[in-house]
């Protein structure tokens, strides 16, 4: 879109009938932004080093206008810096770093991925079991919008023994009504074929803290970060407010 990116439109793509497909293309265009080259028709590009594979990439799209782009890089840490700040709230999943003098390794994760970390004080709704029945699988996180609970996403990052205490933490809350009239943890769906989604509902009084990279159709993109819980703070003060990070510069500038 004009001022950021839409996972959710890009999803739609996938379908089985080439018509709507065709159809989504016409009315949301996507544009295609390439950041490497592993192959220049039958040259293998693979064991060039970055600063020559990079260049080869320029020299053959360019700064051509349409759908097509290339990924903007510089060596000057403060410009990277700068642009995680400036174009939070776009959907870019953060700044890659690169050795300039790195051949391309397949399966291997030679690069640095830097994203923003945020957080936020969310209000526990649900719960869903692990595997063996007797120990949390994940929790299943809300926040406010008016008066409305509203579904937000899960977070699991628990050991063993944490996932046998939550089980006691949660047992005075069970049987609550939770995510009522909002967006609630979604059924059973392509994406989710052969996963048990079943979960149960706690009253919404237990909150907690924890850490994000990014927010995608109202609703976290990836599971959360556990940071700490939040005795402290009323169940009814985590706002959807809170989260909202406006764009303050169009996406597409970035790759003007």
């Amino acid at each position: 879109t004009g001022f950021g990116t839409d996972f959710e439109a890009m999803q739609l793509r996938i379908h089985p009938a080439a018509s709507r497909v065709n159809m989504l293309a016409a009315e949301q265009p996507s544009t295609f932004i390439a950041f490497d080259l592993l192959a220049d028709g039958d040259e293998n590009m693979l064991d060039k080093p970055l600063s020559e594979r990079r260049k080869r990439l320029e020299q053959l799209l360019g700064a051509k206008p349409g759908t097509i782009k290339v990924s903007p890089v510089t060596r000057d840490r403060e410009v990277a810096i700068g642009w995680l700040k400036e174009y939070r709230g776009t959907g870019l999943d953060g700044i890659v770093a690169k050795r300039v003098a790195g051949a391309y390794k397949p399966g291997e994760r030679a690069m640095i991925k830097v994203k923003e970390q945020r957080t936020a004080d969310v209000v526990v709704g649900g719960f869903r079991w692990g595997n063996d029945g007797k120990r949390v699988g994940s929790l299943l996180l809300g926040v406010y919008r008016g008066k409305t609970f509203e579904f937000i996403g899960h977070t699991s990052g628990f050991d063993d023994a944490e996932r046998r205490d939550l089980v006691k933490l949660l047992e005075p809350l069970r049987g609550g009504t939770s995510f009522g009239g909002g967006r609630a943890p979604g059924g059973p769906s392509r994406w989710s074929q052969g996963r048990d989604l079943d979960w149960e509902p706690l009253r919404p009084e237990l909150v907690c803290e924890v850490s994000f990279d990014r927010l995608e159709g109202g609703r976290f993109r990836h599971g959360v970060g556990f940071v700490r819980w939040r005795p402290d703070k009323d169940p009814k003060s985590c706002t959807m407010a809170q989260l909202k990070a406006e764009a303050s510069v169009e996406l597409g500038k970035l790759f003007a």
